[in-house]
This record gives structure tokens, sequence and C-alpha cells, in this order.
């Protein structure tokens, strides 16, 4: 009975040290642990005489339940002090303006790649996707680009490791159209454009080993020149303006027979002749011409059923044309100074 009374006034004065909740918990290991101080007092009750351990017990029930309401009250006020603390060290002050939250913006090539699809989906194309690696047939065979044809030597660039002659990073999204073709089981009338990334062995300030182009293809019975140079003066008026002047020159390509190179009047100088035309008054931006019968052919066409045209340019060189950016290298430099330039809100009102 003594160790009991002895043990409660230890267990008072000990709480009254107490000031955080690490020594609360270890204040409990040590009355009520596995060789705690109560306890041990528990394991005692079978040495006492019968006649007084009913008095023990409830003492010693008294003691833990003391202990146990002390535990509680002291481990509730210590957590909400740690609290209160945290609160205060922790506290926000409203009154500090706001972090600015930095919003990206489309990338230049992006814009103008939304720009043409817009206009061409508009025109009742479609938009046909192909891979970047691509098999040397796609990319020149089926192009009546034979093997060694001369036509190769700007393109025949990027192959594979022990791939040679068999499959390259494509020099042009040609390629995309021919497997359009061969995709279309029925031979029927086809009309898509496929943008895309192509790489050759380009590098300075207009030309890059990366960049992107646009090619168009229609194919159907009756097509004619007559289709392609309207459809090209729409597509060239639209995105440059309606007092774009549009020319056509002769020229060739193996895989399109009649070809031509297309020019626009420069849209710096009005036609007048500047260093940025070199006095010639207009600016080439894409070659075109009438799909030549072998490339229907090799596709699995009937050339004297169906005939198409086809056109492309390059798309970094248009986006040149639109935000006036003289060097070709800047789009692709990732200079966060040069990309900002485009964050603003187009006539939509919309961020982009």
């Amino acid at each position: 009975m003594d160790n009991i009374k002895i043990i409660k006034e230890q267990l008072l004065k000990d709480l009254q040290t107490i000031d955080t909740i690490k020594k609360l918990n270890d204040l409990k290991i040590e009355y009520l642990g596995k060789k705690g101080k109560i306890t041990t007092l528990n394991s005692t009750i079978k040495s006492i005489d019968d006649d007084k351990k009913k008095e023990f017990g409830i003492k010693l029930n008294d003691l833990k339940q003391t202990f146990n309401t002390k535990y509680k009250e002291m481990y509730e006020k210590l957590n909400q002090e740690l609290i209160n603390q945290k609160l205060e060290s922790e506290r926000i002050d409203i009154t500090l303006p706001a972090t600015k939250i930095k919003y990206g913006s489309k990338h230049p090539i992006s814009r103008v790649i939304e720009e043409f699809e817009d206009l061409f989906l508009s025109m009742g194309y479609t938009i046909y996707d192909g891979p970047e690696l691509e098999s040397d047939e796609n990319c020149f065979q089926k192009l009546n680009i034979a093997k060694g044809h001369p036509a190769r030597d700007a393109q025949d660039t990027f192959y594979l490791e022990n791939e040679y002659e068999n499959y390259l990073l494509r020099s042009q999204t040609s390629a995309a159209q021919v497997r359009a073709m061969e995709e279309n089981k029925e031979k029927g009338p086809l009309k898509i454009v496929c943008p895309g990334k192509v790489y050759r062995k380009d590098e300075d300030a207009t030309h890059s080993h990366q960049f992107m182009q646009i090619e168009g293809l229609v194919i159907d019975e009756n097509v004619s020149m007559a289709d392609l140079k309207g459809t090209l003066e729409l597509f060239l008026k639209k995105f440059l303006g309606e007092k774009t002047t549009v020319r056509f020159r002769p020229s060739y390509f193996p895989f399109t027979e009649p070809s031509v190179e297309v020019d626009i009047s420069c849209f710096k100088c009005g036609g007048k002749g500047c260093n940025l035309c070199k006095q010639t008054g207009f600016i080439e931006v894409l070659g075109a011409g009438m799909v030549h019968p072998h490339v229907l052919q090799m596709c699995g066409y009937d050339p004297n059923k169906y005939q198409g045209f086809a056109f492309g340019t390059g798309i970094d060189r248009f986006t040149m044309f639109k935000y006036s950016i003289n060097d070709i290298r800047t789009i692709y430099g990732n200079d966060i100074r040069f990309l900002e330039q485009f964050d603003r809100r187009d006539d939509n009102n919309e961020i982009k």
C-alpha cells in the first residue's frame, strides 16, 4: 500500500516537469512499460494477503486511472501548443503581392502549322501523318528517284547505322504521300496534306538540318494543272494577303510532270526589288506539279484513269515570312527571350 502511495506522489511530481510530447511518452514507458513502476506493482498482487488484495487492487486501479487521465490532459495540452507554434511560424502574409504565374506560348512553327491545317481543312483536305524514319523505297524509289539518280545528292543524307540504302530519316514528306496512296486500298480519289519534320544536310541562316514541311496531294479523275494553280493561288493569298502576286515558272522534279516553281511578290518591297528578293521582286516559296504517271502506277493507281497534283513547301520559310525572322536557327534555339515575343493574345482573345 505504501508503495502505491509513494509511486503516486512521484508520478505527480514527474508530470509537473514534462514540457514535450516525447518526454510524456517516455514517462508512460517508465510507469506503464513492461518493466514500468505500475506494471511491477501489478505483478506483486499475488504475494499480498487475501484480505488485503481487494483494497490493493482498488488503489492500484486508481493509480492507473490517475496516470491515464493526467496523460490524456497533458498530451492534448502539449499537442495544441505544438500546433499553435507551427501556425505562428508558418503564417502566410496575405498582404504580400502574389507570385506571378508564368504562361507559356505556342511556338511560332506550331502557330503556322495550325493556320495551314485550318486553311486546307476548309478546302476539303484531310491531315495525314507519316513516320519520320522511312525506307529508301518510300523516300526515293517510289517517287521516281532511282538509286544513283542525281536528285538524291541534296537529300541522300541521314541513314541508320548498318542500314545504308535501306532506312533513313525522311528528307521530304512526300514519303507520307506514298504511304497514303498505298493505304488507299480502293484506289479512289485522295485529298490530303502532310505536315511534319524532315532532315537534310543543310545548315546556314536560311536552312537547317531539321526543318518542317507541308505537302499536299490530290488524286482524282480529270484533275488538271488549272486545279493546281487555283489551289495554290487561294492558299498563298489567304495566308500572305490578297495583294500577293503568284508566279509559276517551269521546273523539274522527278516525281511530277510537268513541274513548276512557285514565286510570290516580295512582301517587303511589294515587287519593286530589294535585298530580300535580290532585286527580282519575287521570292520562291514552293514547288509543285502534276503527279508523274510512274509514281501513280508504282503506288497502285491506274494513270490512264487518274491524275493528280502535288505541292510542297517549308513551314519554316513561311514562319520567317510571317514573323520577320531573319535567321532560321533562332526558331530552333529554344531561347526564352525569342519565344516570349509570341506570348500574346490572339484575335479570339484567348491566351496561347
